[in-house]
């Protein structure tokens, strides 16, 4: 998948959209090589690369530097670039100034969470050229205001309401919607609702498309399990053989051999 127009395309003529948050370089050169549709590159690198406890350490600049990796090894892969912590609440100006550095960086779209309160930023950058991707339900860079990773929706009132903002960001111009951990109900009905492709994390099979991080999904982050998360792969099983053999292998001198040395 090369364009947000391939990726609405998919609404009504499927199969379902593959995505997968990636970070690096060499991640998306994987990434680039399989037939996953499209990458994200999620300001959950501040986590998942740095060891923040928080998505909040990443800023626009440590965005954009990881958006010109990836985009370099996509092969033209459709790559959308999120927007961290306050970045859409700043306002307008600021946020130009954003989606313009993942742009350049070779973002082809970006995202941006919630709708409440920056409808206008999201409205204003779609008439700019910017394609957007919504996301609700629970967005982690308003995780203090929503006591913490908590499923969204629940109750009438509550999936009311996320109906309400999938439906103001469809009106807004964005190409599409991530929902994260609702009911699949609720995230049935939205899909329901609205006219753009959603894409689903912990929001169950119903969605248009699912999406995951690529350390998750490959088993190469150790320690770190939720409901949602399905390991295709046992990577950290093959990472770490691989490093016991090198350092037995050294320890023996069988590293380097003849062949292996200049």
């Amino acid at each position: 998948m090369k364009s947000v127009l391939e990726f609405k395309a998919r609404k009504t003529s499927g199969p379902k959209i593959s995505m997968v948050s990636a970070y690096t370089h060499w991640e998306s050169r994987f990434l680039a090589a399989s037939p996953v549709d499209c990458i994200l590159v999620g300001d959950s690198l501040a986590v998942v690369l740095d060891g923040e406890p928080l998505t909040f350490a990443a800023t626009p600049e440590i965005m954009a530097r990881h958006i010109r990796a990836v985009a370099r090894g996509a092969g033209g892969k459709l790559v959308i670039g999120d927007f961290p912590f306050l970045a859409a609440r700043r306002g307008i100006v600021a946020a130009v100034d954003c989606a313009a550095g993942f742009l350049r960086a070779g973002a082809s779209a970006v995202k941006i969470e919630g709708v409440d309160g920056h409808e206008d930023v999201l409205r204003h950058l779609v008439q700019s050229g910017v394609p957007v991707l919504g996301h609700i339900g629970l967005t982690p860079q308003s995780l203090h205001a929503l006591g913490g990773y908590k499923v969204q929706g629940k109750g009438e009132a509550a999936a009311a309401d996320l109906v309400r903002q999938a439906r103001a960001i469809e009106a807004a111009g964005c190409f599409g919607l991530v929902l994260e951990c609702v009911p699949p109900a609720v995230a049935r009905e939205i899909t329901a609702a609205v006219g753009i492709p959603t894409i689903g994390i912990g929001a169950g099979h119903d969605t248009d498309g699912q999406v995951l991080v690529f350390h998750d999904l490959l088993g190469l982050n150790p320690g770190f399990d939720t409901r949602f998360i399905r390991r295709f792969a046992d990577g950290g099983a093959v990472v770490g053989h691989g490093l016991a053999a090198f350092a037995k292998a050294v320890a023996k001198g069988d590293y380097p051999n003849k062949r292996e040395t200049y």
